[in-house]
């Protein structure tokens, strides 16, 4: 029996005709939907894995990136809302900037009547910072992004050093820092479901003491677990993270 492909603009799947809760996956910066590609292999028939796939990589290599935290979060609701059957209640996990865009979706999906959130879960990045806590920056250079993706990740930086692939994934990280640069949400809306935070602890870019900056965004509650390895520890310990994402989204 072949399982039906979820495919739609925005999001990327496998069909659980089973499923009590669909996990939402947004990646990292620079990233793709396939990064969560595995985890359905590794969750029970009833967590259906739903990836974000953002604009302006692969397979929509040929539209334009997302300008703002906010078109890209508005964007994301509607998909959810929209391109998706069945009212299945959603969990969210995001990594890295996928943690402040899986943030804002949460907070839009609260104020969507008839729509069931159960959970945030974060990891890689500590909470979103307001304009008094933070001016907003300028958007960094390739030189300064690309000396970043060498601290956060070694190996994977290694496909920048290739012009030709450069040329075609530069322009979506390009366009995810710059989205980060100008991220300041003007207040902290505190959401009303739990909020589990993860992270590495060898992360050069979000260290476990600050994880706890989280508990600002729930009034539910907030958990923390930091697993062995750095930025993109969820690579080696996908197995391991996979299993603990399910044990608190079911």
């Amino acid at each position: 029996m072949t399982v039906p492909e979820i495919r739609t603009r925005w999001l990327r799947g496998v069909s659980a005709p089973g499923a009590k809760i669909r996990l939402v996956c947004f990646p990292h910066a620079g990233g793709a939907a396939n990064s969560f590609h595995a985890w359905t292999s590794l969750t029970p028939p009833e967590v259906e894995v739903v990836s974000v796939q953002y604009p302006g990589r692969q397979d929509r290599l040929s539209e334009p990136c997302a300008a703002t935290m906010e078109e890209l979060a508005d964007a994301v609701t509607n998909a959810l809302l929209h391109e998706l059957s069945g009212d299945l209640p959603l969990a969210l996990f995001g990594h890295s900037m996928g943690s402040s865009v899986a943030y804002e979706v949460a907070r839009r999906l609260e104020e969507t009547p008839g729509r069931t959130l159960t959970r945030l879960i974060v990891s890689g990045r500590t909470r979103p910072r307001t304009a008094r806590e933070l001016a907003p920056r300028p958007a960094p250079t390739d030189a300064e992004i690309l000396d970043y993706v060498r601290l956060l990740d070694p190996e994977g930086a290694a496909l920048y050093e290739h012009p030709e692939l450069r040329e075609v994934i530069m322009p979506s990280l390009r366009a995810d820092f710059a989205i980060l640069a100008g991220y300041r949400p003007t207040r902290l809306h505190r959401l009303g479901v739990p909020v589990t935070v993860c992270g590495g602890d060898r992360d050069p870019a979000c260290a476990v003491a600050d994880l706890s900056e989280w508990a600002d965004v729930t009034t539910e509650g907030l958990e923390i677990r930091a697993f062995e390895g750095g930025h993109f520890y969820l690579n080696p310990r996908k197995e391991e993270l996979v299993e603990f994402v399910v044990g608190r989204v079911l």
